[in-house]
């Protein structure tokens, strides 16, 4: 039994030697297949040459890259030595590199080109253990290098070069036997990476996660997520620095399956789904959002009998679907059911919609699934939970989401629902994996009320980076990590988030409320792209909308309305339309209770981006929206 992910890698390279383990995209845009035997070689041959350059077992070495395969050989081979990564994506600010870097004390540090090297570069005279850097991208050449003109007592080398050097060192049998012994000698406790994460409260926050914490995800996930197979392949598109992808690709390679490096971009990922055609694909619920409101959008483009048939059988699926699941007794019990008035009231129209289901399958639903390919099993969707409608939409089409829960500080996965049998809106613990959700006095509370989710399990990470006053107020002594998550029980056992306890809004009249699921709401418009719902203090709510510009500017067309692209947040048109799409989407008809209603919204000009407004799962960084729009937040409360 493997302790480490090294050892795992060693059992599946000797089990499945001929397998792709990645498939890469070459310069001519082609995907090209690497063998676990080959992937092997190359990890052997960069660890040979970590170790001959000083890497050693208890360092830690940053990796400032974005995806790309030589990622995952360089995470390996920085394991296989004992040492710990440090990653980080492109679009990292200065001021964090320096901070990751400089905390950790890292003396070796990838970058993946030229652009990451002239920012490490820029910060060497504050960061005095740095002294090798090393480039991954093999576009990158000695001579740009040199332009650089980078400080002479640290040195840049290029991983094709430091690859091809390990190679010849690797002829010599004692060389390859002596990263067998370090990787034979890891140990389960020891740290893997530290993800450095400001998440959605802008402060810094190294997260140390072990071999053990990755290791026992392993063994727990396949047994809700049933029919994980070797040679299976996945589209991979989210930031690999970032836990949710991290664990990823080990539950990838401990299937003996294989990774297909995209980007979460339209025109790609349609063609890479068209050209890989996958088994799985991992992805944020923006994706999916995206995906589900392209569909939309392109329907009513298209017009005429296509759009009809599109819209009609939509409604018939989603009827269907949820008749269908009362009748199975597949919905969320967060207040006790009668399966005897579930049963007598959905069995009459899901046997009446069946016939009509499954015409709307051979005539439309087929055909959106086949734009996944024809291999398609499911799509593993973390980072925040499904939207209620976007989950609805795929499964009444027949195309399956597997929604996850967690936490880098669990590594991150804390719970999943089920592939078979699940039940919308809920999720299952690990098994392994203690929960608890307690109010503010500490007790437990009954199924359907609200409180702050505890986890304790084998994933939970050992602490903060340096930062031990920090881990006590979120871990307790005795493992309790409090996610400070909202989350309710259903009385069958299964949970779900209901928002986040540090985003709760109190207005002025003492009314308590969450802003997820209305911002939820407002996104599933086909004219909002985002929503953040704001009132802290305040009377009423109020909201800063990101416009869907393609889609608002199709409706202006349509009702002949002349605009500018630069001034269209400033059109009364657009404004009253806005309004009307806020007052329909958040009602008291739509569920929602008289205060949790918009009064007032700002429309914003421009899209958020990941890094500032948004985090690297495209969470809302509800810290930086304050900061970078607080003139419009207070204009918006104004009088």
């Amino acid at each position: 039994m493997y302790q480490t992910i090294p050892q795992l890698f060693e059992t599946i390279v000797e089990k499945y030697p001929s397998v792709a383990a990645q498939l890469g995209k070459d310069e001519k845009g082609v995907f090209q297949p690497v063998t676990y035997r080959q992937l092997h070689e190359e990890v052997y041959a960069l660890a040979a040459s970590l170790s001959l350059h000083g890497v050693k077992r208890g360092d830690r070495v940053g990796l400032i890259s974005d995806n790309r395969k030589e990622w995952l050989a360089s995470d390996l081979a920085i394991l296989s030595l004992g040492a710990a990564d440090v990653p980080r994506g492109q679009d990292a600010m200065s001021h964090e590199v320096e901070f990751i870097l400089g905390i950790t004390e890292a003396e070796f540090c990838f970058v993946e080109n030229i652009a990451q090297l002239k920012k490490v570069a820029s910060l060497l005279d504050r960061l005095p253990h740095l002294a090798t850097i090393v480039v991954l991208d093999h576009k990158t050449t000695n001579e740009q290098i040199r332009d650089l003109s980078i400080e002479s007592d640290v040195t840049v080398l290029l991983y094709s070069e430091l690859v091809a050097e390990g190679r010849l060192l690797l002829q010599d049998p004692g060389r390859r036997e002596a990263i067998r012994e370090a990787i034979a000698s890891g140990d389960a406790e020891e740290t893997a990476t530290i993800i450095f994460t400001s998440g959605t409260t802008g402060e810094p926050k190294g997260v140390m996660l072990s071999h053990r914490n990755f290791a026992y995800q392993l063994e727990a996930v396949p047994k809700l997520i049933k029919g994980l197979e070797p040679e299976q392949r996945w589209l991979s598109v989210l930031p690999i620095w970032h836990s949710f992808e991290r664990i990823l690709q080990y539950v990838i390679i401990a299937n003996a399956s294989t990774i297909a490096y995209s980007k979460p971009l339209g025109p790609v990922l349609l063609n890479d789904l068209a050209v890989v055609n996958p088994h799985w694909m991992g992805s944020v619920p923006r994706i999916w959002e995206a995906v589900r409101s392209g569909v939309y959008t392109s329907m009513k483009k298209t017009g005429g009998i296509k759009a009809a048939l599109f819209f009609f059988f939509t409604g018939v699926a989603a009827t269907y679907a949820k008749n269908r699941d009362l009748l199975l007794g597949r919905v969320a019990t967060f207040k006790k059911r009668n399966r005897f008035i579930d049963i007598s009231r959905s069995i009459l129209p899901t046997l009446l919609l069946h016939p009509l289901y499954r015409l709307g399958n051979a005539l439309v639903f087929s055909k959106i699934r086949a734009k996944l390919g024809t291999s398609f099993i499911a799509g593993v969707s973390g980072g925040g939970s499904l939207s209620e409608s976007v989950d609805f939409f795929f499964d009444s089409i027949g195309v399956k989401l597997v929604d996850g829960y967690g936490l880098t500080e669990s590594a991150p996965v804390i719970s999943i629902r089920p592939l078979q049998k699940s039940i919308k809106r809920t999720m299952t613990g690990l098994p392994g994996t203690e929960l608890r959700i307690l109010d503010a006095e500490g007790r437990t509370v009954p199924p359907g009320k609200k409180g702050v989710l505890y986890v304790r399990g084998p994933q939970v990470m050992s602490g903060y980076f340096k930062r031990p006053e920090l881990t006590k107020t979120v871990l307790s002594a005795d493992g309790w990590l409090n996610t400070g998550d909202l989350a309710m029980w259903t009385h069958h056992g299964e949970f779900a988030i209901v928002g986040r306890a540090k985003d709760t809004i109190v207005l002025s009249g003492g009314e308590n409320l969450e802003p997820m699921p209305i911002e939820a709401r407002l996104a599933e418009s086909e004219y909002i792209e985002q929503a953040v719902v704001l009132g802290q203090d305040r009377k009423h709510l109020g909201a800063l909308i990101v416009l869907n510009k393609a889609r608002v500017a199709e409706y202006l067309k349509e009702k002949n309305i002349p605009y500018l692209e630069e001034t269209m947040t400033h059109l009364g048109e657009v404004k009253d339309l806005i309004g009307r799409t806020i007052g329909e989407m958040v009602s008291t008809k739509s569920g929602f209770k008289p205060f949790e209603q918009i009064t007032r919204f700002t429309l914003l000009s421009k899209s958020f981006e990941v890094g500032k407004e948004l985090s690297a799962k495209q969470e809302l960084k509800r810290f930086e929206i304050d900061r970078m729009y607080e003139e419009e937040i207070e204009e918006l409360f104004a009088g």
